[in-house]
C-alpha cells in the first residue's frame, strides 16, 4: 500500500514537471526568436537635424538658381528692348526743309553765293564798270545795280518767309520727338529721338544762317550801289564839266 502511494507520487511529479516544461517552451521560443529589423524604431536627433539644415541647403540653392534665371530672362528682355528701333522718324520732314531753304538759295538772282562768280560779277559791276563805257551805258549799268539790290532785298524776304513758316513744322516736329524720347523703351530708341532732336536744331541754325547770309548779301550789294554810284556820279559830272573823255583809274570801295 505504501509503495503503490510512492509509485504515485513520483508520476505525478513527472507529470507536473512535464507539464512545467511544456509551458515555459512557448515562452523560451517567444523569448529567443529575434524580432524582424524594420519593427525597430530608432531616432536619432542629431541625424535628424543634419538631414533637415542640408534639405534647407538644398532648398536654398534652388531658390537661387531660380532667381538667378529669372534676372537672366529680364536682362534679355531689356537687351531687346534697348536694341529696338524708334517707331517714329522725322528726318525725312527735316531733310525736306532744308531742301527747300537751299532751293531758294540756289534762285540768288544776279549774284549767287558762290566766291568764284561774286569775285568776278563784282568786279565788273562794281570796281571797274567806268572803264571805256559811254554815258548812256553807264546810266544802264546803273540801273543793273540797283535791280541788283533789289533783287537783294525781295532774295532776303522771302528767306526770312520760309524761316518764319518753318516754325510751326519746327514745332511739331520737336513735340512729336520729345513724346517718342519719353515713351522709349530702351537705349536705342532714346538715342534715335535724340540724334533727331539735334537734327531739327541743326535745321533751325541753318535757317538763321541763311536769313543772315541773305541779309548780309542784301545789305552788301546795296552799299557797293551806293559807293558805286558816287564814283559815277563824280565821272559824269567831270565829263560834263571837261567835255573829256573818261580816263579809267582805280576806285577805294569800303574805305579800303
Amino acid at each position: 500500500m505504501i509503495r503503490s502511494v510512492s509509485r504515485s507520487g513520483h508520476a505525478g511529479r513527472a507529470l507536473a514537471l512535464a507539464l512545467g516544461a511544456t509551458t515555459l517552451l512557448p515562452i523560451a521560443a517567444i523569448v529567443l526568436v529575434p524580432r524582424p529589423a524594420h519593427a525597430l524604431i530608432v531616432f536619432d536627433p542629431k541625424n535628424y537635424t543634419e538631414n533637415l539644415l542640408s534639405a534647407a541647403r538644398a532648398l536654398e540653392q534652388i531658390n537661387n538658381q531660380i532667381t538667378s534665371l529669372q534676372n537672366e530672362a529680364q536682362m534679355l528682355i531689356n537687351q531687346a528692348r534697348n536694341l529696338t528701333s524708334l517707331p517714329t522718324s522725322m528726318l525725312s520732314d527735316i531733310e525736306g526743309n532744308f531742301s527747300e531753304m537751299k532751293s531758294l538759295l540756289d534762285q540768288a538772282e544776279q549774284l549767287a553765293y558762290n566766291v568764284q562768280t561774286i569775285d568776278q560779277q563784282f568786279s565788273s559791276t562794281y570796281e571797274t564798270f567806268a572803264t571805256g563805257k559811254s554815258n548812256d551805258q553807264l546810266v544802264t549799268a546803273a540801273r543793273d545795280r540797283w535791280q541788283q539790290s533789289v533783287s537783294a532785298f525781295e532774295d532776303s524776304l522771302k528767306t526770312g518767309a520760309v524761316a518764319v513758316d518753318g516754325i510751326a513744322s519746327t514745332q511739331a516736329q520737336t513735340s512729336t520727338l520729345v513724346s517718342a524720347s519719353q515713351s522709349a523703351v530702351g537705349v536705342l530708341q532714346a538715342a534715335q529721338a535724340g540724334n533727331q532732336l539735334l537734327a531739327v536744331q541743326a535745321k533751325q541754325m541753318s535757317d538763321l544762317t541763311a536769313m543772315l547770309a541773305a541779309q548780309g548779301r542784301a545789305e552788301s550789294l546795296e552799299k557797293a550801289r551806293q559807293a558805286s554810284a558816287e564814283v559815277q556820279a563824280r565821272e559824269q559830272f567831270s565829263r560834263f564839266m571837261t567835255g573829256t573823255a573818261y580816263s579809267p583809274s582805280s576806285v577805294r570801295m569800303f574805305h579800303q
